[in-house]
């Protein structure tokens, strides 16, 4: 594949980032983006590439994107801090947190 022009900013002390997103074209990626977001402020927002295998249609700042199961593992991050904090037993009952996720039979599933 050719050099694709990568679009976006990053900030300052970020710049590391856009060259390693640039790398990916080497024979990896047909289009992508990423973004990053530090303390509340987005510090990385870069895009480039193609939308199809063709390379006929420009990645563009606001192509819509299947992300499938990449959330599974930040959900799962998200419950092992709770745990940790205090706000969650892994032994509780769905419902202690959920009491609509009880139906259908489902009342005796533990968070675990």
């Amino acid at each position: 594949m050719q050099d694709v022009e990568i679009a976006g900013e990053v900030a300052t002390g970020f710049e590391k980032v856009r060259e390693v997103f640039a790398a990916n074209w080497h024979g990896i990626e047909v289009g992508a983006c990423y973004a990053v977001t530090y303390q509340g402020e987005t510090v990385v927002d870069l895009w480039g590439g193609y939308q199809n295998r063709e390379c006929s249609k420009a990645w563009q700042r606001d192509t819509l994107v299947n992300v499938y199961s990449t959330t599974k593992g930040m959900g799962s991050l998200a419950v092992a801090i709770l745990a940790e904090d205090g706000r969650l037993d892994y032994e509780a009952l769905v419902v202690d947190y959920w009491p609509e996720f009880g139906a259908e039979g489902k009342q005796n599933v533990t968070v675990a």
